[in-house]
């Protein structure tokens, strides 16, 4: 493994043999990927001018694997010799908040455009197609600005996307693209799990869309419902607001589409495994556990990478799909 701190006045310093614990975190929405570790100050046997100072820049690489590139936030330093240290990744800085009109723009143009704004660095971004009507996005966060776009692109297109920062490079990858080349279950990497089935997060079996007409000034709704769902388990019911340029038949296909989305039970799993630093969050996996007669892709929701006395192992939240 290799582990750098560029202390961004000249000085590089290779802390790679005094690293103790280490974490790598990864999130498929709406968070930056996070590198956590403890350091061992030795004192004496240490070069003199060795400092880390919060926004100094981490490169860490293992296994022939670029896996993380961000900058420190916090420094825990005390008594000890130890120093915990947590840094983030580009997508730190769009937890910034502001305000943005965008109009018949792609969530691909949205990223672009306020990657632009706040000086990151992107990689490969790709099209997502879907063309928004329009985004009033008033002091909102930039992470939570370009969520929304791709919320809507999955919504009316059909097409899921995953954003992340790829070791330095703010980067968009339509997730079909995205498949861990391991099976991963029964004799092959893990080592424990936790199934569970649920209707109490994002599950919907009535949807209600409305708009407010400002010609007539009153509240126009539209509705559609699966009564075999609502029987089953009561009604859940979803109620936004829709962009008021949809005409009626632009309307009906986002109901058909949230509908189709929402209404079924999510199923989540739980998988410790042994690690391989090419999986991260946004990728599918195949998971194979005979007892359960689980042999689906399921996606992979967060990904911990955790290495300690040089055994490297993950834990895996993973949703089906």
């Amino acid at each position: 493994m290799e582990l750098l701190i560029d202390n961004k006045d000249g000085n590089i310093w290779d802390v790679s043999e005094i690293v103790s614990d280490l974490t790598w975190s990864t999130y498929r929405i709406g968070k930056p990927a996070s590198l956590e570790f403890t350091i061992i100050d030795r004192g004496i046997y240490q070069d003199k001018g060795f400092k880390i100072n919060d926004g100094d820049v981490v490169r860490y690489t293992d296994e022939g694997q670029k896996i993380f590139y961000g900058y420190i936030f916090k420094i825990n330093d005390g008594k000890t010799e130890e120093i915990e240290i947590l840094a983030y990744d580009q997508i730190r800085y769009l937890i910034n908040s502001g305000s943005y009109v965008f109009t018949k723009q792609t969530a691909t143009q949205v990223i672009q455009k306020i990657a632009k704004d706040m000086q990151l660095q992107t990689g490969t971004l790709e099209n997502s197609g879907y063309i928004i009507p329009a985004q009033i996005r008033d002091n909102k966060t930039y992470i939570d600005m370009i969520c929304m776009a791709l919320d809507e692109t999955l919504i009316n297109y059909g097409t899921n996307f995953v954003f992340y920062d790829n070791f330095g490079s703010l980067s968009l990858r339509n997730i079909t693209g995205m498949r861990f080349p391991l099976v991963i279950g029964d004799d092959s990497l893990m080592t424990d799990y936790a199934y569970t089935r649920s209707i109490d997060d994002e599950t919907y079996n009535q949807i209600v869309l409305y708009k407010d007409n400002k010609e007539t000034g009153k509240r126009e709704t539209y509705v559609t419902k699966d009564s075999n769902s609502i029987k089953k388990w009561g009604l859940l019911q979803l109620y936004e607001s829709v962009d008021e340029n949809l005409n009626q038949a632009q309307i009906n296909e986002q109901l058909t589409q949230l509908l189709f989305l929402r209404n079924r039970e999510s199923r989540s799993l739980s998988v410790e495994a042994l690690g391989d630093y090419r999986l991260r969050a946004g990728y599918y996996i195949n998971l194979y556990i005979k007892k359960m007669g689980i042999n689906k892709f399921f996606l992979v929701d967060s990904c911990v990478h955790k290495k300690s006395d040089r055994v490297h192992t993950m834990e895996l939240e993973l949703r089906l799909v």
